[in-house]
């Protein structure tokens, strides 16, 4: 039986990002969002302020989400850079997934600063994309264009800001290797 440490050890270098024309059309259950949302709470946060909030489209209202940021895109594009293959893009990564869900975080400058509460909501997410894998849920964090505008969109509260979309599926994409260098190459011991 495997220990603890080699199943985490597992899901952390085979989790990849898992793009949605990978995936199927089989809904996720709630159950299975919920934990991944569940896991996302237990990040580090300095003086405990929690900053991840979320929205879960699901349904229609991804559709229609997907429908926003395309119109934001040509909104933003100029018209000679404007591509209608992206355009289209936009709504057919939001039908081709399960869910999308909205990442947001709540910051509280009066307590500590942005960079800890941007910090302690990327672990957040990054429990969320371990979790995803060791349901076997392909997922990714996307930010693209539009995303400042998505605070008036979702009738955000004021010192909430959006930090990019989760996309969500069931997937049939076989395992990758990861590209990563040496570790070796990365830290310098110091002992006296």
């Amino acid at each position: 039986m495997a220990s603890e440490i080699e199943i985490l050890s597992s899901i952390i270098q085979r989790r990849r990002s898992v793009f949605p024309p990978s995936y199927t059309q089989e809904e996720i259950p709630d159950e299975f969002i919920l934990q991944v949302l569940e896991s996302a709470n237990y990040a580090p946060t300095h003086k405990l302020t929690q900053p991840w909030r979320f929205i879960v489209l699901r349904k229609e209202a991804k559709h229609k989400f997907g429908l926003e940021l395309a119109r934001l895109y040509q909104e933003q594009t100029a018209p000679q850079q404007f591509l209608q293959k992206k355009y289209e893009a936009l709504v057919e990564k939001a039908d081709q997934s399960s869910c999308i869900i909205v990442l947001n975080a709540q910051l509280h400058p009066d307590l500590i600063p942005e960079w800890e509460e941007i910090a302690a909501f990327a672990c957040a997410v990054q429990n969320m994309a371990l979790t995803a894998e060791a349901l076997n849920i392909g997922a990714y964090w996307s930010s693209p264009g539009g995303i400042k505008q998505l605070p008036e969109y979702f009738n955000m509260e004021a010192n909430e800001k959006c930090f990019g979309l989760f996309f969500m599926g069931f997937h049939r994409e076989q395992p990758r290797p990861a590209r990563r260098s040496p570790m070796a190459d990365k830290v310098r011991w110091i002992e006296e």
